[in-house]
């Protein structure tokens, strides 16, 4: 891998934004004071500055007893947030999404090292946050509903490589993305008088802080496994329709490792999610199939602004194959794919 050298800010004094894939986690993702331009070259308006950034968070917990997802996304035109449980014992899904218009109830973190994003209602309380401490990374998540608490913790140590990358998007934006995956998870869920210990489940972790000048429409498919294999941790991040300019956010990590690997085909029943997904890398490193057991699903059509998300929990079953020579073999192991449709 050859890193770009390393910010302290995204974007420079000049509002250049730094592009490449970075050695570690940038400090400041300081998007709007980016030079921001229109198609035709001119300087964009203060409305178009604040309107056409994005920012997405997310927060992923994998184990055989529990998965659970939170989202939260700063559209600038609307705040929102979902969060759901599955069991794939049991096969019990529950699910929530709240919105909120121009994002008031919604407070987005510009650091991924340092800070705190929020999503606050009547009855909801949603905290992302983020800590760095020697140099070593924890991310944190909590979520208060009725009858419902769950608090998570995800330690990076300070030997763990993260995926950092910005890309060009079009011919005036970019997009920053931070992408964490094969961690351990502790942490408690409390619901109905009754507390499970993630640790004890042995959970694994995901996450996702992006945010820049997207395309106003746009689409991706995208790949999460966070889990154990052969004694190792494992994590896997693959992507195709975003960070593709030149860079590519598709790697997979081996204990703290990461590896990047090539272009990604996503092969998949667009008509039916829910039939097996064959999932590989063009450079050979992941041959995997994915089986769904259910799909949080978010659809919103305003017109100017629009969405068809669907993210879908389930096994991933096959190989990966690494550089010495070694294959490690994924048998029934959890996580998460999605196909997303957005014009924002």
């Amino acid at each position: 891998m050859n890193f770009q050298p390393q910010p302290s800010s995204l974007v420079d004094d000049r509002g250049q934004v730094a592009l490449g894939v970075f050695p570690a986690t940038v400090s400041q993702i300081n998007g709007r004071d980016a030079d921001y331009r229109t198609p035709m070259g001119s300087r964009a308006s203060a409305f178009a500055r604040h309107f056409h950034y994005k920012q997405f968070q997310y927060f992923g917990i994998i184990s055989d007893d529990l998965l659970a997802g939170c989202a939260l996304a700063h559209t600038a035109w609307l705040g929102i947030a979902f969060f759901y449980t599955f069991e794939p014992r049991t096969g019990t899904l529950k699910e929530y999404t709240w919105r909120s218009p121009l994002g008031r109830d919604l407070h987005m973190s510009d650091s991924p090292r340092n800070g705190v994003s929020y999503f606050r209602q009547k009855g909801v309380d949603i905290e992302l946050g983020y800590r760095e401490d020697n140099q070593a990374l924890t991310k944190t998540f909590s979520i208060t509903l009725k009858g419902l608490q769950l608090q998570a913790t995800m330690e990076e140590g300070s030997s763990y490589q993260p995926m950092s990358l910005c890309t060009r998007t079009g011919i005036n934006g970019w997009v920053y993305a931070n992408k964490v995956a094969g961690k351990g998870v502790t942490g408690t869920l409390t619901r109905d008088g009754e507390t499970l210990d993630l640790q004890a489940l042995n959970a694994s972790g995901h996450h996702d802080f992006s945010a820049g000048y997207m395309r106003r429409e746009t689409f991706w498919n995208w790949a999460c496994l966070s889990t154990h294999a052969d004694g190792r941790h494992i994590g896997l991040n693959l992507s195709c329709g975003v960070n593709e300019t030149t860079f590519s956010e598709n790697c997979l990590w081996v204990d703290d490792v990461m590896i990047p690997t090539g272009g990604v085909m996503f092969d998949y029943n667009r008509d039916d999610l829910m039939q097996p997904w064959r999932i590989r890398s063009l450079c050979g490193r992941v041959d995997m199939t994915f089986t769904p057991s259910g799909n949080h699903r978010e659809r919103l059509n305003l017109g100017l602004f629009a969405s068809n998300f669907n993210q879908l929990f389930g096994r991933f079953d096959g190989s990966l194959h690494l550089d010495d020579g070694t294959t490690v073999a994924i048998k029934a192991r959890y996580g998460f794919v999605e196909e997303q449709y957005a014009k924002w």
